[in-house]
């Protein structure tokens, strides 16, 4: 059934079937599986315990924790780029109100994090900050530290007190090379653009995000309506007349 779903969530649900299938194998009996299960929610039912709870945004709704902690805020994972794709502006706003609940289930403190590269499919890849954490108020945003690593290219991200803006970012993704097995390596960085003067509602390509529409101009930095990866902010340099 849920392989002939064409909705958002029939794809989470196969893994949780797959995973299902997966636990399943360690245990010799299915009495044996149910009494593992049967004694991990007598745990969880225990309020006074120490422990920590992992849930998805949807699941999170309506419960409220001292501490949050929020991973994967990436381009591409969240706002997820497939519902984008499939749904429009509409998925868009979809995410966004679940980053909203996301933030808001924290009573004293949210922790949301974003790694600069991520290993997919056994390959490292390049990752920009999602664009929810550029619309955070910067006035109620405290940039903690980013993980020590061992890359000559660490200093890049060593200047000034963070500010929830994931242009900051972009900025720096050409410099960055391909990260391998935990070392950077610098293959290759971005000619210097030749000046242009783009104008609003000009058409344009951009390597990663495809085609869109210039909607407005801020110094080099342009907003974009791209048609498959909605509305972004990129510096001009990185993007061509289409």
């Amino acid at each position: 059934m849920w392989q002939a779903e064409r909705s958002a969530d029939a794809q989470g649900r196969l893994d949780n079937l797959k995973e299902l299938a997966k636990a399943l194998d360690e245990f010799e009996t299915l009495a044996a599986f149910l009494e593992h299960v049967a004694l991990v929610m007598d745990n969880v039912a225990d309020p006074a315990a120490d422990m920590v709870s992992v849930m998805t945004l949807h699941g999170a709704k309506g419960l409220e924790f001292d501490n949050v902690f929020l991973a994967g805020w990436e381009e591409g994972l969240f706002p997820s780029q497939r519902a984008i794709d499939e749904g429009g502006v509409e998925a868009l706003e979809e995410e966004r109100r679940l980053a909203y609940v996301g933030i808001t289930r924290a009573r004293r403190r949210c922790a949301i994090s974003f790694a600069a590269n991520r290993r997919l499919y056994g390959q490292w890849t390049s990752s920009i900050p999602s664009r929810f954490v550029e619309e955070l108020p910067a006035a109620h945003v405290e940039h903690l530290h980013r993980s020590p690593a061992a890359r000559p290219d660490r200093d890049l991200f060593e200047d000034a007190d963070f500010a929830p803006r994931a242009a900051r970012f972009r900025s720096r993704r050409a410099e960055l090379g391909r990260l391998v097995e935990g070392k950077a390596e610098i293959l290759a960085t971005r000619p210097a653009a030749k000046s242009r003067t783009f104008r609003v509602g000009e058409r344009i390509f951009h390597d990663k995000f495809g085609y869109g529409r210039i909607e407005a101009i801020d110094g080099d930095k342009l907003e974009i309506a791209f048609e498959k990866a909605g509305r972004k902010k990129v510096v001009d340099s990185f993007v061509e007349p289409a």
